[in-house]
């Protein structure tokens, strides 16, 4: 009976197994996700996936299918915000959609397309979606409801979806926000950084990228980074502080570390990478205290996410 029960918990582990760590571990928001300004989230749900692009493309769909096929896909570039969220079992996927459609209304979006399963086109409209990975978002295509709206202000547009589905019960929820606009020149070449550290003693930069609450470089960063050395390999006495700002999302404590940890990555980069002297590399993070835009808003918050070098 012993072996027989011994045997029987190995197999039950094994079986366990198998179900996604994510949701048999996650019970709380995933690390430095946040709601959407003004759209919230349904009650008692977590963040399960979360990612926001400066600038990236989303699908939008704001027409059914007609015969497997898209009647009025668009494409949309600007700031995208992607948010899933889990709701454990008890609400209908029409309640939770109904409660972000009314959260949208309230906030300005008009509605461009409303529909369930089979009036959206079934399976094919699911796989023509943006939709997050799984785990972080899990589609049902039999039993799904999307949303997408529209709103206009002071001469930006902006686009939001819903997706809501459910798995083994548990209701997921995605918003998809797009922010429209063109995007910035962050392109800023070594005499240009010159000629700011001359005028001003201090120049931002746009063109060094990371993950979302992160302090990895990615590896589009590149042409900002030589650039950089170029100016510091053509100007051996110069020297400069790499100062890291956030724009206000988050606690005080948080953006100051994390400003800090990117200043220090991208020193740790000119220096192991184009061997600038680390000597001539001080670095410092401020967080949110400098903001050279409003944090009220999503334009102003773009422009405080920034690294500065400055002379000393």
């Amino acid at each position: 009976m012993r072996r027989f029960a011994v045997a029987f918990l190995l197999l039950a582990l094994g079986i366990a197994s198998f179900a996604p760590l994510s949701v048999l571990a996650q019970t709380r928001d995933v690390a430095g996700s946040r709601d959407f300004p003004g759209i919230g989230r349904f009650r008692g749900s977590i963040v399960t996936g979360y990612a926001v692009k400066d600038f990236d493309a989303t699908r939008f769909q704001t027409a059914p299918f007609r015969d497997g096929k898209p009647t009025d896909e668009r494409r949309l570039e600007g700031r995208i915000t992607r948010i899933a969220y889990r709701t454990n079992p008890g609400p209908s996927i029409l309640e939770v959609s109904r409660n972000f459609e009314a959260q949208l209304a309230k906030a300005g979006f008009e509605t461009l397309l409303a529909c369930d399963t089979a009036q959206c086109g079934d399976i094919p409209f699911t796989e023509a979606v943006d939709k997050l990975p799984i785990p972080e978002m899990w589609v049902d295509g039999f039993d799904y409801r999307y949303y997408s709206g529209r709103k206009a202000a002071d001469g930006r547009e902006t686009f939001a979806s819903v997706l809501v589905s459910k798995s083994n019960d548990n209701i997921y929820a995605q918003l998809i926000v797009a922010d429209l606009g063109a995007m910035a020149n962050k392109m800023v070449d070594a005499a240009a950084m010159a000629k700011g550290l001359g005028e001003k003693g201090h120049i931002a930069l746009y063109g060094i990228y990371f993950d979302t609450d992160k302090a990895v470089i990615k590896p589009e960063s590149r042409p900002t980074l030589d650039e950089i050395a170029k100016l510091l390999t053509g100007q051996p006495q110069l020297n400069v502080v790499i100062v890291g700002h956030t724009d206000s999302q988050g606690n005080y404590d948080y953006n100051m570390d994390l400003s800090r940890r990117r200043a220090e990555a991208i020193a740790a980069e000119l220096a192991t990478r184009y061997g600038v002297g680390k000597t001539r590399l001080r670095t410092a993070g401020i967080g949110f205290l400098a903001p050279i835009g409003s944090n009220a808003n999503e334009a102003g918050r773009a422009l405080n996410r920034r690294v500065e070098l400055v002379a000393p």
